[in-house]
């Protein structure tokens, strides 16, 4: 992990204390709603629909245990004894008090954590690969870049008010775990014929109102031009980018807009004034920075092998999870462990003080004390020894958290929705926990295999419902609450937006239409390994229209 320097010590304590003072001045009617928005804003402080909400930074998804625990501390000193974890590799506390905020802040700062940057119209937080560092198909660890653009970005005075927010993911291997391609730009590190490290630069990706894949506008840029090939794409951005309407001000309208090839034009005459400018990468300092990612020294840890196969064979649980939790390593001795924040019938992403007390303890014992946050709402353990899987699972068993689910149905990723903000047009909590519930059994998730859904409460698409294989997307109708379909979207290396399927169902009527899809792909699907995606692409929509709609679809 990066560790801060006197610098990033100071800096962030002072803006604590700032916020503090800014604080005071609101809660004494010194400083008028209007004019502390845009302030709270920049240090992370929504108003949502019933309290205050405070967002918190983890770049590229890492924590240690002491970073863990003190979010525990936070949710247990400030807020009601929980956080949320999102699709953007933060944590969300949804009920602190105004006047606790900035102690909370200052907390924070003494593990090296902050809240800057969390919103407002600048460059949010740099997301990465979830398994970075630790996966067998990694051609590079891309944290290292999401900290050197977390650097470069951090209050960069040019780019702290563009005409939108802002988000930048990394991925450094064959598989995308990091949705690169609905970002607004996607960095893919690869190596060129001659084993240099390079990136392939995709841009104007997104969800929201108008969803859109990025476009490759870059095969291969060298790596130490990663600082000013990102500005350059940056300023042609904050230059041209709509500020007249703010549903249309994000990048991937001006690459609309524009065309993808006059945008690279655009993109590569302002590189070609930056690239030999101070912004051109050393060697050094790439290495200084990777040197904080250096992985853990891995013992040889061969007895796990047989320790498994006894466990497993006398364990269906723990066989079952390991079988759908665990994910190769790149030392065959260890493994990669999701903590699926999925129990049947929970909320997607939230954590208890106590279950983040408890993980970070398992970590610092079992994993190097090291934790991820996935894009896809769950914490993972990246470096397990095969071994200490036994111990692990037991203690996730403990605390509700050894749900075998990692990518199956009931591995939901759902946005707060109406329940807390204020923008939301309808609930997504409550559609989650009723679909988990029915579709709970082990053996019936097992028989569905992989199945991505993903449900937002509005238009903003937090729950990524445009790019889950199952899209659900909550609207008002006529002042009730309706849930349009969208099928076979998709977020990984082959990128796509999921197809509306027809008309909104009512709140009571959505998950009975999850199982009639379920049913249609179970009946139509060649055989048990093709998955709900696969054979979507292969049949199309009609089918689940049909199932959903009736005969009238067929002619639709």
């Amino acid at each position: 992990m990066y560790r801060y320097d006197e610098f990033d010590h100071a800096f962030v304590t002072e803006r604590v204390e700032q916020f503090r003072d800014q604080v005071e001045r609101r809660l004494s009617g010194e400083l008028a709603e209007d004019a502390f928005k845009p302030l709270r804003l920049m240090n992370g402080v929504y108003l949502q629909l019933h309290a205050y909400m405070l967002r918190i930074a983890i770049p590229y998804g890492t924590l240690s245990s002491r970073q863990l625990r003190m979010l525990a501390h936070i949710a247990r000193t400030y807020d009601r004894g929980y956080g949320h974890f999102t699709t953007r590799q933060n944590l969300q506390f949804n009920w602190p008090k105004l006047s606790d905020i900035p102690d909370a802040l200052a907390d924070l700062a003494s593990v090296e954590m902050h809240a800057l940057q969390t919103s407002g119209n600048c460059i949010r937080n740099v997301t990465a690969d979830h398994f970075a560092g630790a996966a067998a198909d990694e051609i590079a660890d891309p944290r290292p870049y999401a900290e050197i653009l977390r650097q470069w970005s951090s209050v960069h005075p040019e780019f702290s008010f563009l005409p939108r927010k802002f988000k930048i993911a990394v991925t450094g291997a064959e598989r995308d775990r990091a949705a690169i391609q609905v970002h607004d730009i996607g960095l893919h590190v690869k190596k060129n014929d001659k084993g240099e490290i390079g990136f392939a630069v995709y841009v104007g990706g997104g969800q929201g109102r108008t969803p859109m894949i990025a476009k490759l506008i870059r095969d291969f840029l060298p790596e130490e031009d990663l600082l000013s090939y990102t500005t350059a794409i940056v300023r042609v951005y904050n230059l041209h980018g709509r500020r007249d309407n703010k549903y249309k001000a994000r990048i991937k309208i001006l690459v609309h807009e524009t065309g993808t090839e006059e945008l690279t034009r655009q993109v590569e005459a302002e590189f070609a004034a930056l690239k030999d400018s101070e912004l051109k990468l050393p060697e050094k300092d790439v290495q200084s920075i990777s040197a904080y990612f250096a992985p853990p020294d891995l013992p040889e840890r061969a007895e796990g092998w047989e320790n498994l196969a006894r466990w497993k064979k006398a364990d269906s649980g723990f066989s079952r999870w390991v079988q759908q939790n665990v994910q190769p390593h790149k030392n065959p001795d260890y493994g990669m462990v999701t903590i699926s924040l999925k129990p049947i019938g929970g909320i997607p992403g939230d954590a208890s003080d106590a279950q983040m007390d408890a993980i970070a303890d398992l970590a610092e014992e079992y994993a190097f004390d090291e934790i991820r946050v996935s894009h896809e709402q769950n914490l993972i353990l990246p470096h397990v020894a095969l071994a200490d899987l036994e111990a692990v699972y037991r203690g996730l068993v403990a605390i509700n958290l050894a749900e075998a689910n990692a990518g199956l149905i009931t591995d939901i990723i759902a946005c707060p929705g109406l329940d807390y903000c204020a923008l939301a047009n309808a609930r997504s909590i409550p559609l989650a926990q009723e679909i988990s519930r029915r579709f709970g059994n082990a053996e019936r998730q097992a028989e569905i295999g992989e199945l991505k859904i993903k449900i937002s409460g509005c238009i903003n698409a937090c729950g990524h419902h445009h790019v889950g294989h199952i899209g659900l997307l909550g609207v008002e109708k006529k002042g009730a609450e309706l849930y349009q379909i969208t099928l076979g979207g998709s977020g990984d290396e082959h990128t796509s937006i999921g197809e509306i399927i027809g008309r909104g169902f009512e709140p009571d009527r959505v998950t009975d239409a999850i199982e009639t899809i379920v049913d249609t792909y179970l009946g139509l699907r060649l055989d048990q390994s093709e998955n709900f995606l696969a054979a979507y692409r292969r049949v199309g929509p009609q089918p689940f229209k049909t199932a959903l709609y009736g005969s009238a679809a067929e002619a639709a």
